[in-house]
């Protein structure tokens, strides 16, 4: 039995697909660790088999041309596979770049666990740059629909997640607990006077926090408001309907996503590489890098407790957890033949055996 097969079978209970379609995905998941880029044809050189290169080109052309993907299904993989306990932690973001004439640009909404934003829920935007509220309303009521039974603990958003639509959505029947950061010039009612948030925490000295005594008017809406100051002397500021004392901690968990784009982007998988134009199938690649990510992750977090990370003088582990798994992946994947027992060991994070 080979290691796509064996590949195949250990992610059979998470995925209801057809067996051969199945054992693409297998074979495209130890391509890309091989090869650490989605361009198709550097992963056409990566699989296994006797077929040539130009065959494995095409297979994946009409993977990502015909195949029909259930991203809800994937999105109920994830959460399986990773386990993350409630209540979550949400992070939604977006991330944009340029090939050519074709703009790309992610709207993602992902689970946090251990630094990461795991992703549950994503877009693809036609035009450059924010989105807009029905947008983001669009985004988190899929979001709701595949995951509505779960507690949430907050969602986590930057600068660019504000308005006043957008607020009363998530104040609104069911509450969404929110972290969301909001602009210096923004300006904040105490119900007589309208000031702008930078007169209100003008006196805050550089790493200093302040939490506003009692709620402020925010486009309508009562919000409690918590400030940092930062190195550089500007703000972090931090609108929540509830729990301010946490909130800029609870805030700094937003740049898991932030660890999730790089991971895909230029870190590691190279998305910004990719040919594909195609928004649909574009949306196919970001499930498969789903997948990929989980498996990588899981096997990181094993070898953590085997051998945890060295920490160094500044407090941080010497690599990532990602990249800890990443790394033992691909010396496996790349030395099949004579590491099929470790082949064995790590799918078993897929198998949840």
């Amino acid at each position: 039995m080979n290691q796509v097969t064996l590949l195949r079978d250990a992610l059979r209970p998470h995925l209801a697909w057809h067996g051969a379609r199945l054992s693409f995905v297998a074979a495209l998941l130890v391509a890309l660790l091989r090869v650490k880029t989605v361009n198709c044809s550097e992963l056409a050189t990566a699989f296994s088999g006797k077929a040539q290169t130009d065959s494995h080109y095409k297979r994946l052309q009409r993977f990502f041309r015909h195949y029909e993907l259930d991203y809800a299904e994937i999105a109920q993989a994830v959460v399986a596979l990773m386990a993350i306990p409630e209540p979550w932690t949400l992070s939604i973001d977006r991330t944009e770049w340029q090939f050519g004439d074709c703009v790309f640009n992610i709207r993602m909404l992902g689970v946090v666990h251990e630094g990461v934003a795991f992703p549950l829920v994503w877009c693809l935007l036609d035009k450059r740059g924010t989105s807009n509220s029905v947008e983001r309303m669009e985004l988190f009521n899929q979001f709701l629909e595949r995951f509505g039974d779960r507690e949430v603990a907050c969602l986590t958003a930057d600068r660019e997640f504000v308005g006043k639509a957008w607020f009363g959505y998530l104040l609104d029947d069911p509450l969404t607990p929110f972290r969301i950061r909001i602009r210096e010039n923004h300006k904040l009612s105490d119900g007589r006077i309208n000031l702008r948030v930078s007169v209100l925490f003008a006196d805050l000295p550089v790493g200093q926090t302040k939490v506003l005594r009692h709620k402020r008017r925010l486009w309508g809406h009562w919000v409690y408001i918590a400030a940092v100051r930062l190195e550089d002397d500007s703000l972090l500021v931090v609108a929540t309907q509830s729990k301010p004392k946490s909130a800029i901690s609870d805030y700094a968990k937003r740049w898991s996503i932030e660890t999730l784009f790089g991971i895909f982007k230029t870190r590691e998988f190279c998305l910004e590489s990719t040919h594909l134009t195609d928004a649909e199938r574009l949306s196919k690649l970001l499930a498969l890098l789903s997948l990929a990510l989980c498996w990588v992750f899981l096997t990181g977090e094993w070898l953590q407790q085997l051998k945890p990370i060295t920490i160094k003088k500044h407090g941080r582990r010497a690599k990532s957890i990602f990249r800890y798994g990443f790394d033992h992946l691909r010396n496996i994947v790349l030395n099949l033949a004579q590491k099929i027992d470790q082949f064995l060991e790590v799918l078993q994070f897929l198998s949840c055996t």
